[in-house]
């Protein structure tokens, strides 16, 4: 349901852009993480922090997509979103006792500290790679083409990384017993 919820605006933007074009599809874009962010705080009174961020980025280049009439800021929202996430990934490591991906799945995994680290390097070289993948796609396609990559290329790039780590993790997973 997460991933539904975190992929919503990127398709609703998808269906906008088709039947009205870039501005339009800017515009729900915006709402829509309105709507997300406003839902979370009315019903759990806490949004966090990383949908508060999407948000205010969202906002900031979709709004200047509006204002100055120009696509290319909401192209690049991508690009920063991304960046962000893996520059946070990469503090993470210097700051505090844990890489980020240990603190957001602590309690759910046990694995050594050199699979964390290696875990979260994979993490940082993923977004940075997806950002500048957006970038590769926005200075050599059309519009048409980097709308389909927003949804279809970075959701199957994002599906195909996570598969790979699953893969990657299940050596460490506990092994039921024979008993079980």
């Amino acid at each position: 349901m997460k991933l539904l919820s975190d992929f919503l605006p990127v398709l609703l933007f998808f269906v906008a852009y088709k039947y009205y074009g870039i501005y339009p599809a800017t515009a729900v874009a915006m709402a829509v993480s309105l709507v997300q962010v406003g839902y979370a705080w009315i019903r759990y009174r806490r949004v966090e922090p990383m949908n508060l961020l999407t948000l205010a980025i969202i906002l900031l280049f979709g709004g200047a997509t509006l204002i100055f009439h120009d696509e290319q800021f909401i192209k690049w929202k991508p690009t920063i979103i991304n960046w962000m996430f893996g520059l946070a990934f990469l503090v993470s490591r210097w700051w505090g006792d844990k890489p980020l991906l240990e603190r957001m799945l602590q309690g759910n995994l046990e694995l050594p500290e050199n699979v964390w680290r290696r875990l979260n390097y994979l993490w940082i070289t993923f977004f940075l790679s997806v950002g500048a993948a957006n970038l590769l796609v926005v200075y050599n396609y059309d519009t048409e083409t980097w709308v389909n990559f927003k949804l279809f290329g970075m959701l199957g790039l994002t599906l195909a990384f996570v598969l790979g780590q699953s893969i990657y993790l299940y050596r460490y997973m506990p092994q039921p017993s024979a008993e079980e």
